[in-house]
């Protein structure tokens, strides 16, 4: 961004607007730019102190240019002819006066052919509609990983610590990604001052400062899960995918030549495991799990307003990667993609515009996690090639997978090894055929609850009762698992082991 903006400065454009949280950063970018011939005089604005020469303190300000009319007023004024860069900060909230944004348009006008350029540096991005055929907009980016390289060294040479490995730099380094150099001086420290070290440990504490970020944002969700992969029962195939890009994000992959993986697509019978899934991925592979809700995008409060929710929020995302970027439900939330003109005005046709031209140019490490129920709803452009690195099917347990649930649910709540003697798995695996997951959860729940209100020990018969008098999805909804079934079978990889030799042998 630094040499794009130098081009423009050198290509005499007058009028840049410079969008970045991060004013000293920007400041000394551009203060290096200035320096490139012909030299040019540097001068910042603020409210407060009006125009103050680069490098100077403020008291030797220009006497009255607090405010942005008399600050344009002065930088267009006859005796000002040397080179200049005129770097006006937070000058936003002045252009709904038509007085400024005149003055603005008599300066542009003023500099044209001329070494003269205006930068108005904000945050926030408000541009005067009589001003878009003249200005150029540039995202200053966040600090790279050199440039938190570097923030980590300066840290290590102030603390006395031993060696740091190149693994551990890679993760403190990375953890810190999305953060201004600023936040990432802090939170090194807070971690130094917890502990009174920097090492892999810290780890978490610099996450820390990401799940600030996120909760900033109002639209993503932080989600922490202790659960890991041992809390998901089966689904074999899909746990080796996994787990053979647990270290997919790292340098050593690029090193190797491998692309980052863009993201998998988990379609499913409901209550099978498939947002445990994402829960344990986050765990696996030391990412950061966040959950994109839709429902918030959406917002009819003004025109566009949803479709800026959805980008700013990507935006956040890609700031904090590597991470996962988890979407429940993807057939709910885009089902009114395609068609959406007579419903909501087009709003959802553009969302999903968006998201989709995201998902294939987006080149940062965001690992897109999204599970879906009905495939029918789902738009085709969703399962063309290059969204999604993998598209899995999760069908119902089998006889050994319910024979593992069980054990990982009473687990869960008996540890005492000997007390778990008492239950026969395989009886209760016959019981529960045609049952998801979580209604296997729910019949031990329920059989806990019967047994809790008796003041006794809940037991196999309980379980056995309460499995009895549940009526499962798969026999209320036969038609539609039979269908997804149907849909997946030639479309899908399945996520159970024996389906997928089963096929690859049929194959």
């Amino acid at each position: 961004m630094q040499e794009q903006l130098s081009i423009l400065i050198q290509a005499q454009y007058p009028l840049i607007y410079l969008n970045t949280p991060e004013e000293e950063r920007a400041e000394r970018a551009i203060a290096t730019i200035s320096q490139i011939k012909p030299v040019r005089r540097m001068f910042t604005w603020t409210v407060t102190h009006g125009i103050v020469e680069y490098g100077q303190t403020t008291g030797t300000a220009q006497h009255n240019t607090e405010s942005a009319e008399a600050a344009l007023k002065w930088i267009t004024r006859a005796d000002q002819k040397d080179p200049a860069i005129y770097v006006f900060k937070d000058a936003h909230p002045f252009f709904d006066h038509p007085v400024i944004v005149r003055c603005l348009r008599d300066a542009v006008a003023n500099f044209k052919g001329t070494q003269k350029t205006i930068i108005l540096m904000s945050p926030i991005q408000v541009i005067p509609v009589e001003l878009e055929k003249e200005i150029v907009v540039l995202d200053f980016p966040l600090p790279d990983i050199k440039a938190i390289e570097e923030v980590l060294d300066q840290q290590l040479g102030q603390v006395r610590t031993k060696k740091v490995s190149a693994e551990t730099r890679e993760k403190l380094v990375r953890a810190t990604l999305g953060l201004t150099q600023d936040e990432a001086e802090k939170v090194y420290r807070k971690a130094q001052v917890t502990n009174g070290k920097l090492t892999e440990e810290e780890v978490d504490i610099v996450l820390s400062e990401k799940k600030q970020l996120i909760r900033r944002n109002g639209i993503l969700e932080y989600i922490e899960d202790e659960e890991d992969l041992e809390a998901v029962g089966g689904l074999e195939e899909l746990k080796h995918w996994l787990q053979q890009r647990s270290n997919a994000f790292s340098q050593r992959a690029r090193n190797y030549g491998l692309p980052q993986p863009k993201g998998m697509l988990i379609l499913g019978v409901p209550g099978c495991g498939k947002s445990l899934i994402a829960k344990t991925t986050a765990r696996l592979w030391s990412l950061p799990l966040i959950r994109l809700d839709m429902g918030r995008v959406y917002d009819g409060s003004t025109v566009g307003k949803s479709e800026a929710n959805l980008r700013n929020a990507l935006k956040v995302a890609e700031s904090i990667s590597p991470m996962i970027l988890f979407i429940d439900e993807l057939d709910k939330a885009f089902a009114g993609g395609a068609g959406s003109a007579d419903s909501d005005g087009g709003t959802s046709s553009r969302i999903f515009g968006t998201f989709l031209t995201w998902m294939q140019e987006k080149k940062s490490p965001v690992f897109v996690m999204a599970t879906a129920n009905r495939i029918e709803k789902l738009p085709g452009e969703f399962l063309r090639k290059g969204r999604f690195d993998e598209l899995f099917f999760v069908d119902l347990p089998n006889g050994e997978e319910r024979r593992d649930i069980f054990k990982i649910h009473l687990c869960k709540r008996r540890p005492d090894v000997e007390k778990l003697e008492r239950f026969d798995f395989e009886q209760l695996s016959k019981v529960s055929d045609g049952f998801s997951g979580a209604e296997i959860e729910q019949a031990v729940i329920a059989a806990m609850y019967e047994a809790f209100a008796q003041d006794r020990e809940f037991t196999q018969l309980d379980i056995i009762s309460a499995v009895k008098s549940t009526t499962p999805l798969s026999r209320t909804m036969t038609e539609q698992v039979a269908a997804l079934r149907d849909w997946a079978r030639m479309r899908a990889r399945p996520a159970a082991t024996s389906v997928a030799e089963y096929q690859r042998m049929e194959f």
